[in-house]
């Protein structure tokens, strides 16, 4: 037998979103010999049952009218016959996948004295395992899961909350119907929700979405364990990616889980004003439950990123992928420096900041068209991207120019008016393509710039380099791997950025030659797009 200390599987991640399960020899075959035999036993098994409950399940609703349906269904043959139908053989389906048992710590609070269950860490799909612990309260689901075979049907017997995240009035009306419910007195039934909003792979809490604290109603924290740490019982549930998370949890004999119910948290006065700071405090307080970090981390559509005064900073920023391809297309240190050379040129020109991938190929050097799609792709959704990006967030990562030497070329490329001055959605752009991902909340950072009227490039400088929250964007950000990080401290004068950085004998950083302003400081003409 294989000693643990040495052979078990280790488990490790760069950040929430990255999942690696890392198996020895002895522990592929066994899983591959395993896997061959239980696996297509227990998928057929679990399918069995799922097909089972499709019809049973439509006839919860079945006959019934919109007022109807609008109603929960807590008496009647629909409720004493239905209910433990569909809760027996979905617990089965989780028994035939190798979960025998749970262990249940703490007791489940009552739907009226905790109207909404919080789960987490949410880690995998597997997670709705605790549906059948806590008797199948209602959820929150998105409304494209509805036209799934059998998945809809059970959305529609749980009577849940459906929502098109991509309809701003079908998330209005969710929010609508939550509280609604959560604020009934136990007319609707306990919901449970993943306040983390997505998988992670469960190192960390990250920052919980508001939507069950919205209703300011008291919530009762619930933890999901996965103890599988010894060699015969691999921990396989939170490797996130599904098709092998299930194929690594079926080939194991069995897996253990424990839920554990936490006291049930009330909310105060400020935190029932405060959704946020409501769902932060219960994040936290989980988090130090279970003995991880809690964190700022949220995933935006499909890019993982945190938190910082506002602003939504990508933990993978595009412009290292950018520098990757770029290297990996073959081009050298100097090249790059020449493509982000014609880059500016090209913003100095008629021909505007826009680009398709045709005119980017060439300008960045590229021999690879896909290459070039692929940068596109990082910066844009369409087949056109603003140049500006990725100069501006390219140059931030790559230590071509000193800090006041990029702010300053980045407040003239975004002062549309040449007026010395930025409004709310040149500040908003202007950051946005620093960082290389668009900011939809930079109130908070305009607010501070605006103190003393219309933000100058002085005041983006001073609160970008003296204000605690934002001197983590520099430090943090905006500092090449391996550079140790010192915010700028020489004064403006008249609202520009000295260049003390570029090109003098103590700055690492190589200076690009660009045209230069009476400072030295890069001053890319103004072209309107």
């Amino acid at each position: 037998m294989e000693r643990q200390n040495s052979h078990q599987a280790t488990y490790s991640s760069q950040h929430p979103f990255v999942h690696t399960l890392k198996l020895t020899r002895a522990q592929l075959i066994r899983g591959m010999v395993l896997g061959s035999i239980l696996v297509p036993i227990r998928v057929f098994l679990a399918v069995l049952c799922f097909l089972i409950m499709w019809p049973i399940a439509r006839l919860r609703l079945a006959g019934l009218s919109e007022a109807e349906r609008s109603r929960p269904v807590t008496t009647g043959w629909r409720r004493w016959l239905l209910h433990p139908i569909i809760w027996f053989l979905s617990r089965a389906v989780f028994f035939f996948l190798g979960f025998f048992w749970f262990q249940v710590k703490g007791c489940r609070a009552g739907h009226k004295e905790a109207p909404v269950l919080a789960v987490a860490p949410h880690s995998s799909f597997l997670d709705m395992l605790v549906l059948t612990e806590t008797q199948l309260p209602t959820v929150v689901s998105r409304s494209e899961n509805q036209s799934i075979p059998v998945i809809g049907a059970l959305l529609e017997f749980n009577q849940s909350v459906l929502v098109n995240r991509k309809n701003p009035e079908s998330r209005k009306r969710a929010v609508v119907q939550i509280k609604e419910r959560l604020t009934s007195n136990g007319y609707w039934p306990q919901m449970l929700m993943f306040p983390e909003g997505t998988t992670t792979n469960g190192t960390t809490l990250i920052k919980f979405k508001p939507g069950a604290f919205l209703a300011g109603v008291p919530v009762q924290p619930v933890l999901l364990h996965y103890p599988n740490k010894l060699v015969s019982r691999l921990d396989c549930v939170s490797i996130g990616i599904q098709v092998e998370a299930l194929w690594h949890t079926c080939s194991q004999l069995y897996t253990n889980v424990t839920v554990e119910y936490l006291p049930v948290y009330t909310p105060s006065q400020e935190e029932k004003d405060d959704p946020n700071l409501y769902a932060d405090n219960v994040q936290k307080l989980m988090a130090k439950t279970l003995g991880i970090p809690a964190t700022d981390h949220v995933m935006e559509g499909r890019v993982p990123t945190r938190k910082l005064g506002g602003l939504s900073l990508p933990l993978e920023p595009p412009a290292r992928e950018t520098l990757s391809l770029l290297h990996k297309d073959g081009l050298r240190e100097f090249e790059v420096e020449a493509a982000l050379s014609k880059i500016i040129d090209r913003c100095q020109s008629e021909q505007g900041w826009r680009a398709g991938v045709d005119e980017l190929a060439p300008l960045l050097g590229l021999t690879d068209r896909q290459t070039a799609a692929k940068i596109c792709g990082l910066y844009s959704k369409d087949d056109k991207v603003d140049l500006r990006q990725i100069y501006l967030s390219v140059t931030s990562v790559s230590g071509l120019l000193g800090f006041k030497s990029l702010l300053h070329t980045a407040f003239t490329l975004y002062d549309r008016e040449c007026s010395g001055s930025l409004t709310a959605v040149d500040v908003s752009d202007l950051m946005g393509a620093l960082v290389g991902s668009p900011q939809y909340h930079t109130e908070e950072l305009y607010t501070e710039l605006s103190l003393r009227g219309a933000p100058t490039e002085q005041d983006l400088f001073s609160v970008l380099t003296t204000h605690p929250t934002y001197q983590k964007l520099i430090s943090e950000y905006f500092t090449p791997e391996g550079v140790e990080s010192s915010p700028p401290s020489s004064p403006l004068t008249k609202g520009k950025a000295g260049n003390n950085n570029a090109g003098s004998p103590s700055d690492n950083r190589s200076a690009l030659p660009y045209k230069t302003a009476d400072n030295g400081s890069p001053l890319p003409s103004k072209k309107n797009d």
